[in-house]
């Protein structure tokens, strides 16, 4: 009698969710985090509106079909440490199976999960060896940075990147590899390796 019950409530509970989903077209902000909070049971620190909407319409019928599964789950698992840090820091697991290492490309680089090649210890295969300097003239000064094992040396601090060093000297957004002229062979930098 129980099972009856459940399967019932279930099933009405599938029947209420294009309505569901619906609603939330018409909802404002401020009702879209309140069902968030409904929904989620914490408060969200979003107020865009269709990311909300987005967010709460997985989560309805997450609640409704069902999650994802044992399997799923265990292969975000074991991708995790090749996640952006952004994203790594929302999972809940701390220990994580190992991946085996990705297949090497024909030159001897590692292939990276997005298809560009990786060097053998992780770093961008873009990026010279450790202790290349880089130079750039920008805007009549002429910037050099370092290649190292843990980021870029620019000005006596390490950053995580080359775009970052970029972003400093110009004050925009720059593609790092482009700035120092290492896409397409350009000319723009001198590499100087020590």
């Amino acid at each position: 009698m129980v099972k009856k019950g459940t399967a019932r409530a279930a099933r009405q509970q599938l029947a209420d969710l294009p309505q569901q989903l619906a609603a939330l077209a018409s909802m404002s902000v401020p009702e879209l985090a309140e069902k968030y909070q409904e929904l989620y049971g914490e408060p969200t620190r979003s107020r865009n509106r269709d990311y909300l909407k987005k967010r709460l319409a997985f989560r309805i019928q997450e609640l409704a079909e069902g999650g994802l599964s044992a399997r799923a789950i265990a292969r975000i698992s074991e991708l995790g440490d090749k996640l952006p840090e952004r994203w790594r820091m929302r999972q809940v697991e701390e220990t994580k199976p190992s991946a085996p290492p990705p297949p090497s490309a024909p030159d001897g680089r590692a292939a990276a999960a997005d298809g560009s090649a990786a060097a053998a210890d992780g770093r961008d295969a873009r990026l010279p060896p450790p202790g290349t300097v880089l130079t750039r003239v920008f805007k009549g000064a002429q910037h050099r940075v370092t290649v190292r094992e843990g980021g870029i040396e620019y000005e006596g601090q390490l950053h995580r990147s080359l775009s970052f060093v970029a972003k400093l000297i110009t004050g925009t957004a720059w593609n790092g590899y482009s700035f120092f002229g290492l896409k397409d062979g350009g000319s723009k930098q001198k590499a100087v390796t020590r």
